[in-house]
């Protein structure tokens, strides 16, 4: 990666979408793509109701973990930059939730970076959700189509 050092942030604090990746592109006259994905809370889940989702992680190890991942995009595509930011703490449906965005002089190695990061950080980053439903409280499992997505990268 040439450009900025990427960066990782976990939060409790909302971000700025706009002003995020304005500052990913910083006036890099190289960039010819930036790609983004917002994660947000949904109020439905497995059938249920969801009022409200809690999001538990372990501080440090949880920085460490993205950064490799992170690391680990930026061995495989030309990415001039990359921002992940994940929130933690209680968050109510709507609420942003992660943030990654990469940039890169194309978009096809921006999506692919971009895409990857997600599906490794749903699998490899140390978070634990808990949904607030009409019957208690509940922690979410993981699932096998997030194994199945960071899978496809191995063959590809």
């Amino acid at each position: 990666m040439t450009g900025g050092a990427p960066e990782v942030r976990v939060q409790t604090e909302d971000f700025d979408l706009g002003q995020e990746l304005a500052r990913l592109r910083a006036n890099d006259a190289r960039v010819g793509a930036v790609v983004s994905f917002v994660g947000t809370v949904r109020d439905m889940n497995e059938g249920a109701s969801v009022s409200e989702m809690e999001l538990e992680h372990y501080p440090g190890m949880t920085e460490r973990a993205l950064q490799e991942i992170v690391e680990l995009a930026r061995a495989r595509w030309p990415l001039y930059n990359a921002l992940v930011i994940h929130r933690v703490g209680p968050l109510a449906p709507l609420a942003q939730i992660v943030l990654v965005a990469v940039s890169a002089a194309h978009r096809g190695e921006a999506f692919a970076a971009c895409e990857f990061i997600i599906d490794y950080l749903k699998t490899d980053a140390p978070f634990w959700k808990k949904e607030q439903t009409p019957e208690g409280a509940r922690w979410v499992d993981a699932r096998i189509t997030d194994d199945s997505a960071k899978a496809k990268w191995s063959m590809a």
